[in-house]
């Protein structure tokens, strides 16, 4: 009898902590929302395994995830696209992957960030182990973890508590991330990194939005682009050449078996689209991809419908624009009869 009460009353506490700390975060600006991490990501990979000719694949970097919306597109096409871009990351890795490892042979559009793409072929490099330990974990993922985050999902839609990205954000809460943040009197020589707070909202099918505060909160809109600063500034330079040479052997590869690639670049604005100018010109670097691919490709600044597009931390689009860039991207694609069979609703 005594046991059983105990255990009531270990319970009751239980019940009474989650709750607590549940709402102090709630209480703090924070909303459940998807983690974005690999099992995510291999859910989505795994559908490339049954895609046919008129599926479409999505890589690429954190533009093409936020800006190209998979629910828009599903309304407007009656298809919904295979979101697997990543974001910080080259999009080289998950294309080598599906070209050598897989029959598909429909519709792959890559966003091309030129930082990121133009980036690096080292695989220790961070834009390039980055998606390549997603590919990998899709390749060894086990039953039980496969298990394990599909009972998970239903716990990160409804408990802000259960966030614990990959990314490691700022204001992420596992016991991780609040351990990292403790000051423990340790000497730095380098500056730290700005803060960087989780600014997308992930939902099912694989698709990211961005948070409406950063729209309408411009000092945490401004907590963004200080990261993308600090970051531009001290990035190496690119690696044009050998990137490339790399993603060409595999444009090559997907051309011969019947792939139809596009490419796209997504908005960008404000500092960050001046310092792509500078270090990153459109004509060395996009214009030349376009000339060896001799694929379809469109550079946002192209079109009058999207060249003034203001990204709210000048290097995504909120929700509202890029629900209205995916559409007119769409309407373009089927102008051009670049996605063979591709219905406009």
């Amino acid at each position: 009898m005594q046991l059983k009460q105990s255990l009531i009353i270990a319970i009751i506490l239980g019940i009474i902590s989650v709750a607590a700390w549940e709402l102090y975060w709630r209480s703090q600006g924070l909303h459940p929302t998807l983690n974005d991490e690999k099992a995510l990501w291999a859910m989505a990979r795994a559908n490339v395994e049954k895609a046919g000719k008129d599926d479409v694949v999505i890589l690429g970097s954190s533009r093409a995830y936020f800006d190209i919306q998979v629910k828009q597109w599903e309304k407007l096409t009656g298809k919904v696209p295979i979101q697997l871009s990543s974001t910080g990351s080259s999009p080289l890795p998950t294309f080598h992957d599906i070209v050598n490892n897989t029959n598909f042979n429909g519709t792959v559009i890559v966003g091309v960030t030129p930082g990121l793409l133009f980036s690096t072929t080292y695989p220790k490099a961070f834009p390039w182990e980055r998606p390549q330990s997603k590919v990998d974990f899709y390749r060894d993922r086990t039953y039980a973890q496969r298990l394990n985050y599909l009972l998970s999902v239903p716990l990160q839609q409804n408990l802000v508590l259960m966030s614990a990205d990959e990314e490691e954000w700022n204001d992420d809460i596992d016991l991780k991330a609040l351990l990292k943040r403790v000051n423990w009197g340790t000497r730095d020589t380098m500056p730290p990194p700005p803060p960087f707070y989780n600014f997308g909202d992930v939902s099912i099918p694989r698709n990211i939005s961005m948070m409406p505060r950063t729209v309408t909160d411009t000092a945490f809109a401004k907590s963004i682009i200080d990261v993308w600063h600090f970051f531009g500034k001290g990035s190496p330079p690119p690696d044009k050449d050998a990137t490339t040479e790399f993603f060409m052997k595999d444009v090559k590869k997907f051309k011969a078996k019947g792939g139809n690639l596009i490419l796209v670049r997504p908005p960008s604005s404000g500092g960050v689209r001046m310092g792509e100018k500078m270090g990153l010109p459109r004509e060395r670097f996009w214009d030349s991809l376009v000339k060896v691919a001799n694929v379809k490709s469109y550079h946002f600044e192209d079109y009058d419908q999207l060249k003034d597009l203001v990204c709210p931390e000048e290097s995504h689009l909120s929700l509202d624009d890029a629900n209205f860039f995916t559409r007119e991207f769409i309407e373009i694609l089927r102008k051009d009869n670049a996605i063979p069979n591709l219905k406009s609703n």
